[in-house]
């Protein structure tokens, strides 16, 4: 929670992309989920922050990726099972950002983001 602070301060800005899927996995139990799916739309109300759902069943031309985190333009970190592999090759960074473009066209912002966070929320109970 302590990281989470640099959402708040500064001059940062944070796109987040999901998959709709992530949003019915259970990590925890029904209130731990609960309590991750408010905080996620609490913080996307806040001016820094955007965040893009990719509903289920979208048709697409790209397979789900690998989780990976963009800092700037000079490093993108990516999570795999069994290691965080850390880019810096400019022409890799590139196809990050466009993959992340790619997908950002396929998701969903906004009312319909919340709307379904909020289904996923609903179907805890």
């Amino acid at each position: 929670m302590e990281r989470s602070r640099i959402i708040r301060e500064g001059g940062h800005r944070f796109a987040f992309l999901l998959e709709e899927s992530v949003l019915r996995h259970v990590v925890g139990d029904a209130a731990v989920m609960a309590g991750q799916l408010g905080y996620l739309l609490s913080v996307m109300a806040l001016p820094a922050v955007s965040v893009g759902i990719i509903p289920a069943g979208q048709e697409r031309s790209m397979w789900t990726l690998e989780t990976f985190t963009m800092f700037d333009e000079g490093r993108v970190s990516v999570e795999l099972l069994t290691a965080a592999v850390t880019v810096t090759a400019p022409g890799e960074i590139s196809m990050y950002a466009r993959a992340f473009e790619d997908m950002s066209t396929l998701a969903v912002f906004g009312a319909d983001a919340r709307g379904l966070i909020s289904t996923a929320t609903d179907s805890l109970d």
